[in-house]
C-alpha cells in the first residue's frame, strides 16, 4: 500500500513539474512572438499604452477644428474585435487622431484588421498609436494572426535583432520569423508586460 502512494505521490510530483516546465516554455515562446512582431522595446510599448485591442477599422473621416478640439482630426471608427486594455470587445469604438500625426504612419483604411496600442487620450480627446508604425500591427484576414508582411519598424527592429545575434542565433530567429504568430500569443505576452 505505501507503495502505491509513493508511487502516486511521485506522480504527480511529475505531472506537476512538467506543466510548469510547459507553462514556463509557451512564456518564453509568447515573449520571443512579441519582441519579433513588436520590437525589442514591446514591453515598454505595451505599459505606456491607454488602449489595446485588436479591431476592424470600419470608417475614416476628417474632422475640421471646433469647440473642445481646436486642431483638425480624423475621426477612425473601429469595431473591437478582442479587448486587451481599457475597451470592451464588441462595442465600437471612435477615437480621433490629429491630422499631424497620420505623417507619422499610413493612413488606415476600412475592412484592415489591426492590432492597436493608443496613447491615452489627451485633454483635447485626440490619440495616436505608441511609437507611430510600432504601435500599429496589421492582421492576416480572420484577425486572429499577424499578417505576412511586417511594418517598417517591425522590419527595422528585426534587422537589428539579426545584426546583434550571432550566425548559430541568426538561424534560429530566421526558422522564427518564418513561423505564424497568433493574437493569442501576443495578448499573453502584453497582459504579463502589463502586470495583467
Amino acid at each position: 500500500m505505501r507503495v502505491l502512494r509513493l508511487a502516486f505521490f511521485l506522480a504527480v510530483v511529475a505531472s506537476t513539474a512538467l506543466c510548469q516546465l510547459g507553462a514556463a516554455a509557451a512564456t518564453a515562446s509568447d515573449r520571443a512572438a512579441a519582441e519579433r512582431v513588436l520590437g525589442p522595446r514591446w514591453q515598454q510599448l505595451s505599459r505606456r499604452a491607454g488602449l489595446i485591442f485588436t479591431g476592424t477599422v470600419l470608417s475614416c473621416q476628417m474632422q475640421s477644428p471646433r469647440t473642445g478640439r481646436p486642431v483638425p482630426s480624423v475621426a477612425l471608427r473601429f469595431r473591437v474585435d478582442r479587448a486587451i486594455a481599457e475597451v470592451t470587445s464588441g462595442e465600437t469604438l471612435t477615437i480621433h487622431e490629429w491630422v499631424g500625426a497620420r505623417s507619422l504612419h499610413p493612413p488606415m483604411r476600412p475592412g484592415e484588421h489591426l492590432l492597436l496600442f493608443l496613447y491615452p487620450p489627451s485633454r483635447l480627446g485626440l490619440t495616436s498609436p505608441v511609437g507611430g508604425p510600432q504601435g500599429r500591427v496589421h492582421l492576416d484576414a480572420t484577425g486572429g494572426n499577424v499578417a505576412a508582411v511586417p511594418s517598417a519598424a517591425v522590419l527595422s527592429a528585426t534587422q537589428q535583432t539579426r545584426s546583434n545575434s550571432s550566425a548559430a542565433h541568426g538561424s534560429a530567429f530566421g526558422a522564427l520569423a518564418n513561423s505564424p504568430v497568433s493574437v493569442d500569443q501576443l495578448e499573453r505576452a502584453i497582459r504579463s508586460a502589463r502586470g495583467n
